[in-house]
């Protein structure tokens, strides 16, 4: 039986009872008393949960191969295994005081997609991978988004592998104590379309009252260091009009920066979030003063002017007199819009099903903004309760996880071209 690409969205749902249990038994593996999850990426613990989320994808057929990064690919054969697969992925990794959601739900939703077609013996035109990237977090080894990173040729395989932890340990001598050092060269996949189904991280869906959050792109960010110096001296017998106060000086770039993300709303961030005082001492006055800058938008033009503010700010102040101030770009990461037709494929699957969507932008970066260097890219947001996470007490409405993964079976589908069933194949 031949089943139209119009059918298939009405006549298919995921079980949403099997996707919960999944993340719950998944979130046993470096489970915390808080009822987070700690699994850093490469550790034991890490494998026992790649070993776990490997043998559910070989229970229903797939073939799983790992490239030598460690990215884990999870393949659900098509009636025709030459096109380039339509994937879903996200990493299973955590922060130290994670959640159980992070990540964990866009590897598993892609699962789930998988088990649904099998559960209805459906078999696409393109075949599906479900993709685990490896050190997603950054939380154990730097650069995050590593292993979608070297995939999408961000930066190179030997710079990656060469990377070392705190206690020196460096990811290739961490990937093979894990026994995920594979043998695929990392990169050159070819894919139809990438897909990455994700807790919002933030509280904008769950404000609204909407389930489905369409992702239209991610924000560019540009990361400053910058060191405000005065002079210390002694704070009893200086008298304020005389005074070199580093601190009060930042106090005034802080400032900045909390006005110049407001002039650029809505998608617009700013944040100080380090601050770090010389000599630190209750009675004496700041002599220096370091501050990261963190300025995120949706576009290069809106990020430009917020930098060229921030430059201005930075100049008023040394006009001041009296401090000196340096300020060193460190990150730059341009803004990622997503496919215009992907995107266009989740609105209509959650129209389908009756969902109510709104768009929104990515603040955070994911695999997903690496990936849509190299091939059409989209995601899909669900509420997290009080927009927590990298917390653990990160929480989510199974309803809501139910909702995104249906409306990411649905928008998948709309890419692999015809759908029929097995018995099909086998009379062709």
């Amino acid at each position: 039986m031949h089943v139209s690409e119009s059918e298939v969205p009405t006549a298919l749902r995921i079980d949403g009872a099997r996707l919960w249990q999944s993340i719950m038994t998944l979130a046993k593996i470096g489970g915390t008393p808080k009822g987070g999850v700690c699994r850093l990426a490469l550790t034991d613990l890490d494998r026992q949960g790649r070993d776990l989320v490997a043998d559910w994808a070989a229970e229903l057929g797939c073939t799983v191969r790992v490239d030598a990064i460690g990215n884990m690919f999870m393949r659900r054969a098509g009636l025709r295994d030459d096109l380039p697969p339509v994937m879903a992925g996200s990493h299973i990794d955590t922060q130290p005081t994670g959640g159980k959601f992070d990540g964990n739900y866009g590897v598993l939703a892609g699962l789930e997609v998988l088990r649904t077609l099998q559960d209805h013996n459906l078999i696409t035109e393109a075949p599906l991978e479900v993709v685990a990237w490896t050190n997603e977090e950054g939380s154990r080894f730097v650069p995050v988004m590593m292993g979608s990173g070297v995939f999408a040729g961000a930066f190179t395989l030997e710079h990656a592998l060469a990377q070392c932890d705190r206690d020196g340990i460096s990811v290739g001598e961490a990937l093979k104590s894990i026994g995920y050092d594979g043998a695929d060269p990392v990169g050159g996949r070819p894919a139809r379309a990438y897909f990455e189904a994700h807790i919002e991280q933030g509280p904008i869906l769950e404000a609204n009252d909407i389930v489905i959050g369409v992702v239209e792109g991610a924000l560019g960010q540009r990361w400053f260091d910058v060191v405000v110096t005065g002079q210390e001296a002694h704070a009893g017998p200086t008298p304020m009009a005389l005074r070199r106060d580093a601190l009060l000086g930042a106090t005034d770039l802080i400032r900045a920066v909390n006005r110049i993300a407001l002039d650029h709303a809505p998608h617009a961030r700013g944040t100080v979030g380090c601050v770090e005082v010389f000599p630190d001492s209750r009675n004496v006055i700041p002599g220096q003063v370091k501050i990261t800058v963190d300025l995120r938008a949706a576009d290069d033009a809106t990020l430009d002017r917020m930098t060229q503010a921030f430059a201005q700010a930075c100049d008023e102040l040394r006009q001041k007199g009296g401090l000196a101030v340096t300020s060193e770009q460190v990150v730059y990461f341009p803004p990622q819009p997503f496919d215009a037709t992907l995107i266009q494929s989740i609105r209509d699957g959650a129209q389908a099903l009756g969902e109510h969507t709104m768009p929104v932008v990515s603040g955070a970066g994911h695999d997903a903004v690496y990936m849509a260097r190299v091939t059409p890219t989209a995601m899909i947001f669900v509420p997290c309760k009080d927009g927590i996470s990298h917390n653990e007490i990160e929480d989510a409405q199974p309803g809501h996880l139910e909702a995104g993964c249906n409306v990411l079976l649905h928008a998948m589908l709309r890419c692999c071209g015809r759908v029929e069933t097995a018995s099909a194949k086998a009379a062709a």
